[in-house]
């Protein structure tokens, strides 16, 4: 192991001094299986129709792009910074091609619709099979239009704003949210208070499912394999967990 991170920091050390394509290609095999974590992990929530080599071809750029402005001499860890960049490229690349397809964001603006006037019909978070059952779909058709449209409101911060009068992207118009003022602190507890009771509420294979993939960052096979059960039963523990997680989000963008 000491004799291979001498090789990698000698590799590091041709690209940086020389910028040297060999040692470029080196470390872009070295860190490759990052990019495949990532395409991974972000291909769960996607429609079908997504071509995984097109995420990888985004992830790549990302990768490369980590390489060109990565500052070796600080007391940073690489696999950290190139896995936002790596994320980063891909979101990027998934919004400027419409990845979501029209009869997807139709089904998926229904689904909301009624699952919010079911929510006030009754006065309490409802449940996949409650707004299948008035939609005439499946569960499971529910669970699916909505895991993979979990994604569909990522936005890039170097977006362009529509504001015809300044040329500004969104970067600009972020604001401090370490500073909240009364009303954003009091809505801010509420929701995290929400999301906390239905994370409760969830079942035990549930909750499991949730912290070890968004908390310990496994892949649904990896959650299968430590639970003794098939990726697609993962896949469909966490389908219905999301469901229930993202009736809060949404209530947390209406808030806003």
């Amino acid at each position: 192991m000491p004799q291979t991170k001498e090789i990698e920091k000698q590799v590091w050390k041709k690209w940086i001094e020389q910028r040297d394509i060999q040692a470029c290609d080196e470390l872009i095999r070295i860190y490759l299986p990052l990019v495949d974590y990532h395409v991974q992990r972000i291909a769960v929530g996607l429609p079908r129709n997504i071509n995984k080599e097109d995420l990888k071809s985004h992830a790549l750029m990302g990768l490369y792009d980590a390489l060109e402005k990565f500052d070796y001499s600080r007391e940073l860890k690489f696999d950290t910074y190139a896995s936002f960049r790596i994320r980063g490229s891909i979101i990027d690349g998934l919004r400027q091609e419409d990845w979501l397809p029209r009869t997807l964001r139709e089904r998926s603006k229904k689904i909301e619709a009624m699952t919010e006037r079911l929510e006030q019909q009754y006065g309490r978070f409802v449940t996949a099979k409650e707004v299948a059952e008035k939609l005439e779909l499946t569960e499971d058709e529910v669970l699916q239009v909505m895991g993979e449209t979990f994604g569909a409101n990522l936005l890039s911060i170097d977006e362009k704003t529509k504001d015809s009068i300044r040329d500004e992207t969104f970067k600009n118009s972020l604001v401090d949210k370490c500073t909240l003022n009364p009303e954003e602190h009091l809505l801010t507890k509420n929701n995290n208070e929400d999301l906390v009771r239905v994370i409760e509420n969830l079942n035990e294979k549930e909750q499991l499912v949730v912290s070890l993939f968004y908390f310990e960052e496994l892949t649904l096979t990896e959650i299968g394999q430590i639970m003794g059960l098939t990726t697609s039963r993962i896949s469909q523990i966490h389908s219905k967990a999301l469901f229930r997680l993202k009736q809060v989000f949404m209530k947390e963008k209406a808030n806003d």
